[in-house]
């Protein structure tokens, strides 16, 4: 009878989360077909049966590489196994969160948690150190419907720093302890405090560990940043090999290759992340998508794009049109759908193109994702704006206003920052339209110092449009080429290899007279987009110089 109670509690939970919905393959089965199963190692020691100590490993290994559906699923087969393993419903009430790096995460899902850790402080813990962890995600969630969640987020990492400390031969307790200070880091922070603490608790880790799917996971997010990147590259290398059945795992890497401009490599790893998330689905038609797949095609697009495989991105983006409704309807499926058509037509110069864009699919809640309908809106405005539409601009700058203010309300503060500059972007090219050069120039400039002050999010694989590359491309209307140069130069060292950046300094050098710096700058062009599939305006201007 009580399995037979646990057995309905956990379908109950699943079914809140909705991960009965996605996770259609039999036990141990590999995704895609792989043979065999590939998670890593975790060895989390937990206080129940030998089954169910093996099965709750398994579970971890799903956990740490952020495959949250089947986690949660998994989590129930070691409450098959053993209805007393208070820390089953510990990992359901963890995984009922989802990516931590886009917490907080909507009531249904803090309330399926809180279930779930209702019942494991209900069940007596066996040993204090697992009353330690219980109690330490609990206060995650003290008060979690009527008090601010950044607050409780903070007490949450302190807790988990204080299991750390009292556990220090716990390699769990230091893993989560780092995954806690990464998510809880200030975008803002450019000292990196908190990722160079995690990074000091999980290098030592990854060389003690190398097969552990977590420690290299974890060390990618440490490391995604700008300043930060070249570190990341030794994880970033071998993650995928340590869970290739995951779709995260074989994401992963590619934060890294796209903030070091590799990205060949960037659309290799997206291509086997996609296939692998793809099938998941019950359901394989068009028409439904699995967001870890549109997590990836965002990720293809931008870098197809980079390399001016311009219809190879065209085929991803008319894919994406396609899609009528996700498996689970969150912010990275919400993203995807806004950055895709968007970076399309900004990477191109299809200025016409972005004043048109619409938001897709219209069946899905926009309203609860206003950080991803304001990218949309910004591409269109600005498209709208240097296209010389400036009503339809301004239009898009109240829309914009607005969603920052529920942004705000929403105590999205990031996402109302990002919204900040992308509104002085769109009214800076107002400006330019309207003759008003200067100010043209000013707003732009402020936009480009607000954008490097804060960080990309991990969601995204960069800004549809960098706000220093704009500066640059509005300082070389302006006709103020060597200005535009230096500016061009100072965006590729924070975004390198791109596109848009090294045409645009090449350009700039041209126009110049900078004989030497134009050949060099096509030449990188011409590398970069080595295995292009379009014919760009910027390459055949690059052939040319280059072969005079």
């Amino acid at each position: 009878m009580a399995r037979a109670k646990t057995a309905s509690w956990i379908l109950a939970i699943i079914l809140t989360f909705g991960a009965a919905g996605v996770w259609a393959h039999d036990e141990h089965e590999p995704v895609g077909g792989a043979s065999p199963e590939k998670l890593g190692e975790v060895n989390f020691p937990v206080s129940c049966n030998a089954e169910a100590q093996k099965e709750f490993n398994r579970a971890m290994a799903l956990a740490h590489s952020f495959w949250f559906d089947p986690a949660i699923n998994w989590f129930g087969t070691v409450l098959r196994h053993d209805t007393t393993c208070a820390m089953a419903y510990w990992g359901v009430a963890l995984m009922s969160l989802g990516n931590p790096f886009t917490w907080p995460p909507g009531a249904k899902a803090w309330n399926a948690g809180a279930i779930a850790l209702a019942h494991a402080r209900r069940i007596p813990a066996h040993t204090e150190r697992e009353q330690d962890y219980i109690a330490a995600l609990a206060i995650l969630f003290n008060d979690w419907e009527t008090t601010d969640y950044r607050p409780r987020a903070l007490a949450y990492e302190k807790a988990m720093k204080g299991v750390a400390s009292r556990y220090p031969s716990d390699t769990e307790a230091q893993v989560l302890y780092a995954l806690a200070l990464n998510a809880t880091a200030v975008p803002t922070d450019k000292t990196f405090a908190s990722q160079l603490k995690a990074a000091s608790i999980l290098e030592p880790l990854f060389k003690k560990y190398p097969n552990h799917p977590g420690v290299a996971h974890y060390l990618i997010h440490t490391y995604d940043y700008a300043e930060l990147a070249e570190k990341g590259l030794p994880a970033a290398r071998i993650y995928a090999m340590i869970a290739p059945s995951v779709p995260h795992a074989l994401h992963m890497p590619s934060h890294i290759f796209a903030r070091v401009g590799l990205w060949p490599e960037m659309v290799e790893s997206n291509q086997a992340s996609y296939r692998a998330a793809r099938s998941e689905l019950k359901d394989a038609t068009l028409g439904v998508g699995a967001y870890d797949s549109l997590h990836a095609m965002d990720y293809m697009v931008f870098a197809h794009l980079q390399q001016a495989q311009d219809k190879a991105a065209r085929r991803l983006v008319d894919e994406a049109r396609s899609i009528r409704k996700v498996n689970v309807e969150n912010f990275p499926a919400a993203y995807a759908f806004a950055a895709i058509p968007s970076r399309f037509a900004l990477e191109r110069s299809d200025w016409k193109g972005a004043a048109a864009l619409e938001l897709s699919p219209a069946e899905l809640a926009w309203n609860k994702f206003p950080q991803a309908e304001a990218i949309l809106v910004f591409a269109r405005g600005l498209g709208a704006a240097r296209s010389g539409n400036t009503s339809s601009a301004r239009e898009d700058v109240a829309r914009l206003q607005a969603l920052k203010e529920a942004m705000t309300a929403a105590k999205l503060d990031y996402w109302a920052g990002q919204a900040d500059f992308q509104i002085k972007t769109v009214n800076a090219w107002l400006a330019l339209a309207d003759k008003r050069n200067d100010e043209a120039v000013r707003l732009m400039r402020a936009a480009a110092e607000a954008e490097e002050a804060s960080d990309k999010h991990p969601v995204t694989p960069g800004n549809v449009a960098p706000s220093r590359e704009l500066l640059a491309e509005m300082l070389l209307e302006l006709d103020r080429p060597a200005e535009a140069f230096a500016e061009f130069e100072r965006s590729l060292k924070r975004d390198p290899n791109r596109f848009r950046s090294i045409a645009g300094a090449a350009r700039a050098a041209e126009m110049a007279g900078n004989r030497n710096d134009a050949r060099d700058y096509y030449g990188k062009l011409q590398t970069v987009a080595a295995d292009h599939d379009s014919e760009r305006p910027e390459l055949v201007r690059g052939k040319a110089v280059l072969g005079k």
